[in-house]
């Protein structure tokens, strides 16, 4: 079982803890993860998300070959911009989830990117691609990756140099600029810039994976902890509410949104136009899956993902749907209590005529069925939306 670096302050911290994606992770701290969850949606949460993998795809043409492995159209990004994308296979199964950060030629020459590189390593950035990928699909994104661009372009993982932690929450950016010099704020949303955090040298992603304003954090490893405590002090010292998040409130905060997790609302098996992820899928150019995404265009999805709001007891991810004649429609493939919505909920895949808000289902909870109502997504309408 695999820690991060901040493994120590968590335990201090009086974390619980458990496997993820290979990690022995926080779960929640002594508060609770509800009260994570709302601390996030008030004022800010620091997420310990360093299980996440990052690859620096680069060399002339990287953005071509790159454009026809990935869902979304990446050749109109501008330099430093994101972008969301899938990783599908031939049958248009979803491998990964993916942002996507299209380097500044200068990026080589600055601290934060300087920091994460191999030492001595000759990067080509006129063509260079910043690759954020899941815990658990790391190793192998990378050997996809690999193994279908052309020898001739880099592609290397900068995983292990590279700690990663998510600052969100609506006063996030307000801490971040403290100690940034108000490098956050002038820095776009879905968008990068090199700068530095309390002295130490960052690549600062504006996005995240709760629906909140913030950050994420992209800097050296050996700075790992270092880091971590600016952010507590910084708040500390400004009179800012924050605290440290666990993996479960961290699901309630994206489930809310309507975020999608690896291995729950998106998989091998299921398509993005049954998860709802059409708009992540660039139709007018190639890339792979693209064939089968069209067949299945054509014929209709068998089933489409939707939120049930349940009540009379809490879904879990397995609890069997059932139409209301009683037939199986399949599991949730997630469920939780939601504290912002106020309300128990699950997300499940149904045939696309009982897809509808307003349809009513069952969800079986300890073998008892209980009333569940399918309802407009997301449960929380994200900061960038507003």
């Amino acid at each position: 079982m695999l820690t991060t670096l901040l493994h120590q302050r968590h335990e201090e911290l009086g974390a619980r803890f458990a496997p993820f994606a290979g990690y022995d992770m926080p779960i929640q701290y002594p508060s609770g993860a509800v009260e994570e969850h709302r601390l996030t949606r008030r004022s800010v949460g620091l997420f310990d998300i360093d299980h996440m993998g990052q690859i620096l795809v680069s060399g002339k043409g990287s953005g071509e070959a790159l454009s026809t492995l990935v869902s979304n159209r990446i050749l109109d990004m501008k330099p430093n911009q994101a972008r969301y994308a899938l990783l599908l296979s031939e049958e248009a199964g979803v491998l990964d989830d993916l942002f996507i950060y299209k380097a500044d030629r200068d990026a080589g020459n600055l601290p934060g990117m300087k920091s994460l590189l191999p030492p001595g390593t000759a990067i080509d950035f006129s063509d260079a691609w910043f690759v954020v990928v899941n815990a658990s699909n790391r190793e192998a994104d990378y050997k996809r990756l690999r193994s279908l661009l052309p020898a001739s372009i880099s592609v290397i993982d900068l995983s292990d140099a590279a700690y990663m932690i998510a600052v969100q929450g609506p006063r996030a950016v307000e801490l971040l600029d403290a100690l940034s010099g108000g490098a956050v704020s002038a820095t776009p949303r879905f968008s990068m810039t090199d700068a530095s955090l309390a002295g130490v040298p960052a690549l600062i992603g504006r996005t995240g994976y709760t629906g909140e304003d913030g950050a994420e954090l992209f800097y050296p490893s050996s700075k790992a902890v270092e880091l971590w405590d600016a952010l507590l002090k910084g708040a500390a010292e400004r009179g800012i509410e924050a605290g440290p998040i666990g993996l479960a409130a961290r699901d309630s905060l994206r489930f809310e949104a309507a975020m999608p997790l690896h291995g729950h609302e998106i998989t091998a098996s299921i398509n993005p136009i049954e998860a709802l992820l059409s708009w992540a899928c660039d139709l007018d150019k190639e890339f792979i899956g693209k064939a089968a995404l069209l067949k299945i265009k054509a014929a209709g999805p068998a089933r489409k993902l939707v939120t049930l709001s349940v009540t009379g007891g809490v879904p879990r991810e397995g609890y069997p749907v059932q139409d209301e004649a009683g037939r199986d429609l399949g599991p949730c493939v997630a469920g939780m209590f939601c504290p912002t919505a106020g309300s128990y909920a699950a997300n499940a895949f149904v045939p696309p005529d009982l897809a509808k808000p307003g349809t009513i289902l069952k969800v079986i909870i300890r073998g008892a069925a209980k009333d569940a109502v399918v309802v407009k997504r997301p449960l929380y309408i994200p900061a960038y939306r507003r």
